[in-house]
């Protein structure tokens, strides 16, 4: 059998419960298809999520199927110490007649990404994804 068709019938690696919080395979074992499949099952307490996120992998599943873990290959990658606020937008958001605010309402921001829309079916988002990101943000890590 030649490596692409083993690599197309792998299995993505299964997190047995109880199993350390740092028992993720290497995200260069990522599945090809679907792109970024990497592992199954776990938890979503915050030390597994801190853990996953220091490699760049992230929970992403819906309500009828088993915790999934990605990383996907391109990944996007976003340096907030990086970012540069142009003196056009400082202006703008100086004289813009709304407020700019962050973290004052993670929650209900959740919620609200959560709710149901026109043309979408259900949502990654599920009560479990919401509690346990709540947690991840009262511990300071989730914005």
């Amino acid at each position: 059998m030649s490596r692409g068709v083993e690599i197309m019938y792998r299995r993505p690696y299964l997190i047995p419960t109880g199993a350390p919080v740092e028992a993720f395979p290497r995200p260069e074992q990522a599945l090809r298809e679907p792109n970024g499949l990497l592992a199954v099952g776990g938890d979503l307490r915050p030390e597994r999520l801190l853990a996953a996120y220091r490699r760049g992998i992230f929970p992403w599943y819906s309500e009828d199927q088993p915790l999934l873990w990605w990383s996907p290959d391109p990944r996007t990658v976003f340096f907030p110490e990086r970012f540069h606020c142009s003196r056009r937008l400082r202006r703008t958001l100086r004289h813009a007649p709304f407020a700019l605010g962050v973290d004052g309402a993670f929650k209900q921001v959740m919620l609200g990404c959560a709710a149901p829309r026109e043309r979408q079916q259900g949502t990654w988002i599920t009560s479990e994804m919401i509690d346990a990101y709540c947690r991840l943000h009262a511990l300071g890590h989730a914005h």
